[in-house]
C-alpha cells in the first residue's frame, strides 16, 4: 500500500508491509530507498552531449557514457545519504518524511554516512578507472556543490536554485568528458536554461502546494513568492526557446529548425502542468505525462533526423 505525499509526491511503503520483511531485507530496502532510485533517470543527461554532437566521440563511447551514468548515480546517492542525516531532525516533524529510513531509524545515521563515503569513492573511482580526469572533475564538482548545498547553501535564496540547476549541467559535462565530445556554447546555454527552468518549477510547485507550510518544509521558501517564481520560470522558458532557435538557425537544417515546434509545445505543456496545484514531483511531470512525453518524442525524432541528414552527403 502506498500513500502520496502532498509535499513531494513521493510514495512510502506501508509500515506493516515493511516490518514483515526479514531484518537484512528491511535494511537493504532502507539503503535502496534512501538512495532515491526514482531520481536516477535524471542521470541519463550524461548522454546529452553525445546526442547533440551525433557521436559517441571515442571507441566504445557508449560504455564510457554508461560508466559516467553509474558515477553520477553513486554520487547522487552519496548526497542523499548525507542529506537525510543532516535533515533527520526536521524530517521527524514532517508527516511523510518522518518515514524516511534515516529519520525513522531503519537506517542508522552512522551507517548512512559510511554508505555515503563508499558511494563517493565509487563515483570518483569511476573516472580514475577509465582514465578520464574530466569525469573526475565533473563528479567532484557535483559532490562539493551538493554537499555545500545540503549543509549551507540550501538556506540562501536564489543561490540555492542555481546550485540545484548546476547539478543537471554537471551531469551533461561529465558525459561529454567521458565520451570525449566537446560541448558547444549553445549546448551549454540551452542545457543550463533548461536546468534552471526545472529548478524554478520545483520551488513554485512546492510553494503552491504547501502554502503557509512551505517554510516549515524548506526554510528558504520564506524568501520566495509564487508570482515571482512564476515570472522567473516563464522568463527562463522564453530564453531557452530563443537560444534553441538561434542554435537551430545556425545548423542550416530544416529538421533542426522544425524541432523548435515540439520543444516549445513541451515547454508550454510543462508550464501548464506546473501551474496546477499538484503534489507530483517535477520529474514525473516531465517523464510521465502522456502529452508531455509525446511532445518530447516528437522533438527527439526531429532532432535525430536532423542529425542524420546533416551527416549525409
Amino acid at each position: 500500500m502506498t500513500l502520496p505525499s502532498p509535499a513531494t509526491g513521493a510514495t512510502r511503503t506501508s509500515r506493516t508491509d515493511v516490518t514483515r520483511l526479514p531484518g537484512p531485507l528491511r535494511w537493504l530496502r532502507a539503503v535502496i530507498y534512501t538512495a532515491r532510485p526514482r531520481q536516477w533517470p535524471k542521470n541519463l543527461l550524461v548522454f546529452a552531449a553525445p546526442l547533440a554532437g551525433a557521436t559517441l566521440g571515442r571507441d566504445d563511447g557508449l560504455a564510457y557514457a554508461l560508466v559516467a551514468m553509474g558515477a553520477f548515480i553513486a554520487a547522487s546517492s552519496a548526497v542523499y545519504y548525507v542529506n537525510d542525516v543532516v535533515d533527520a531532525a526536521r524530517d521527524r516533524q514532517h508527516p511523510y518524511k518522518r518515514h524516511r529510513p534515516v529519520a525513522s531509524g531503519e537506517l542508522p545515521a552512522p551507517q548512512a554516512l559510511v554508505l555515503a563515503v563508499l558511494c563517493v569513492g565509487a563515483a570518483l573511482g569511476a573516472g580514475v578507472w577509465i582514465h578520464e580526469p574530466g569525469l573526475v572533475a565533473a563528479v567532484g564538482a557535483y559532490l562539493v556543490l551538493s554537499f555545500l548545498y545540503s549543509l549551507v547553501l540550501k538556506h540562501v535564496p536564489v543561490v540555492e536554485v542555481v546550485f540545484v540547476a548546476s547539478g543537471f549541467v554537471l551531469r551533461a559535462l561529465g558525459g561529454a568528458a567521458a565520451t570525449h565530445v566537446a560541448p558547444s556554447g549553445w549546448f551549454l546555454l540551452v542545457c543550463s536554461l533548461g536546468a534552471l527552468l526545472v529548478a524554478l518549477a520545483k520551488r513554485y510547485t512546492e510553494l503552491t502546494v504547501l502554502g503557509d507550510q512551505a517554510e516549515d518544509h524548506r526554510p528558504v521558501m520564506r524568501w520566495y513568492s509564487a508570482p515571482a517564481l512564476r515570472i522567473g520560470q516563464r522568463a527562463v522558458a522564453i530564453a531557452m526557446i530563443v537560444s534553441y532557435v538561434l542554435w537551430a538557425r545556425g545548423q542550416h537544417d530544416a529538421w533542426h529548425l522544425a524541432s523548435v515546434v515540439p520543444l516549445a509545445a513541451a515547454i508550454v505543456r510543462f508550464d501548464k502542468l506546473t501551474g496546477r496545484a499538484t503534489s507530483k514531483p517535477v520529474e514525473d511531470l516531465i517523464a510521465r505525462d502522456p502529452i508531455m512525453v509525446a511532445f518530447e518524442l516528437a522533438w527527439l525524432a526531429m532532432f535525430a533526423v536532423g542529425l542524420f541528414t546533416a551527416g549525409t552527403p
